[in-house]
């Protein structure tokens, strides 16, 4: 299983000091972040996509791109790409190009993006949020899998004779993943294209995700592309650990209270308890994190939210060490678990070449 951590690239007063760092070391924490993670023995490192305060990952590719240059083994995603507000030949070309720099260690996570003030902005509508979503992905597959594209849909120009370049490494577009909090539509797509679906499962009940991930297991089997088991799923999740789990809780209380998305509303015991939110010691993370498990079935990648809501660097740095000691009891307890032929890890650039060089011609 692919172990490791995704960024929203919040900047939040410090509610303990009052204190609230710069964008310019906000960014550079992300990329700090990053190279420890692979330090510390973790497979992924993701951010978000926005353009909104108190946000400032607006230029996912660029950040990437850097991390790339700075890092060996590190897988890295989207957390997500707005696949409504940004142009599919944009995409396209970024991500081959990514691809391409980091030697194929680039994957694409799409959204749909629930931030409504963010469509205007782009010129387009929420309204047509759903419509954009299915146009702009065909696009981007389109463009992807055709060395030549004569192209036209309702929301951008047509295409007449046109190539994205570069094209994708090796011919081999980057692996997507679908990214969606509620959207069954979202599961449908992913299960017809046998991408990847990714329930962030950070905010709501389990129920929840466990309806879309069962929407998107009997989809994949549906449309002929293996058993529902054998799906792509991917989860979030959200930890503080402490050795002591009275200590984790004291010290990230205030934290929560003032998090810029559920400060002010639940208390961190009722969300603790209705939400994948760990707050504790790193067995009590090993032992809440498994039972996803058993709530939706064998999964190939979990990452996790560490760095938010105004904590600084060098707590988020411990937590990394953290995860990186409990990331190999995780792997390996989900693997006991786990049937020898449904896959333990996602497609990455690698593999996906081999299967497809091993394939006989004809």
């Amino acid at each position: 299983m692919q172990i490791g951590v995704f960024t929203v690239g919040d900047v939040t007063p410090d509610p303990t000091t009052g204190t609230t760092v710069t964008e310019h070391e906000r960014i550079k924490a992300m990329v700090t972040i990053a190279e420890h993670a692979e330090q510390v023995g973790l497979d992924v490192f993701a951010t978000g996509e926005h353009h909104n305060k108190p946000f400032v990952p607006s230029s996912p590719t660029t950040l990437l791109g850097h991390v790339a240059a700075r890092t060996e083994r590190l897988i890295l995603s989207t957390s997500t790409t707005l696949i409504t507000t940004n142009d599919p030949v944009k995409i396209a070309e970024d991500y081959a190009m990514l691809q391409h720099l980091a030697d194929g260690r680039i994957d694409l996570m799409l959204g749909r993006g629930n931030t409504a003030p963010v469509y205007p902005w782009f010129g387009k509508s929420i309204q047509d949020g759903m419509a954009l979503t299915v146009e702009n992905y065909q696009l981007l597959r389109t463009l992807w899998d055709n060395e030549v594209v004569d192209w036209e849909g309702k929301f951008r120009t047509p295409l007449h004779g046109f190539t994205s370049t570069p094209r994708p490494l090796d011919d081999l577009p980057p692996f997507v993943w679908h990214g969606s909090i509620r959207s069954p539509e979202i599961a449908e797509i992913a299960a017809y294209f046998a991408d990847g679906f990714f329930a962030n499962n950070i905010f709501w009940p389990k129920e929840h995700y466990i309806r879309l991930i069962n929407l998107y297991r009997e989809r994949f089997e549906h449309y002929g592309h293996g058993r529902a088991d054998q799906a792509v799923v991917g989860l979030g999740g959200q930890v503080f650990m402490r050795r002591n789990s009275q200590d984790a809780v004291r010290e990230f209380r205030p934290y929560f209270d003032n998090a810029p998305v559920y400060g002010h509303g639940p208390s961190l015991e009722d969300f603790t308890a209705q939400t994948p939110l760990t707050v504790g010691s790193p067995q009590e993370v090993v032992e809440k994190t498994l039972t996803f498990q058993e709530f939706f079935g064998d999964y190939q990648r979990q990452l996790f939210l560490l760095d938010h809501a105004g904590l600084p660097l060098k707590v988020v740095l411990e937590q990394l060490d953290m995860l990186g000691e409990i990331a190999p009891v995780l792997r390996r307890e989900f693997d006991a678990r786990r049937p020898a032929d449904v896959p333990s890890d996602p497609p990455t650039h690698a593999s996906r070449k081999l299967a497809r060089d091993a394939a006989p011609v004809g």
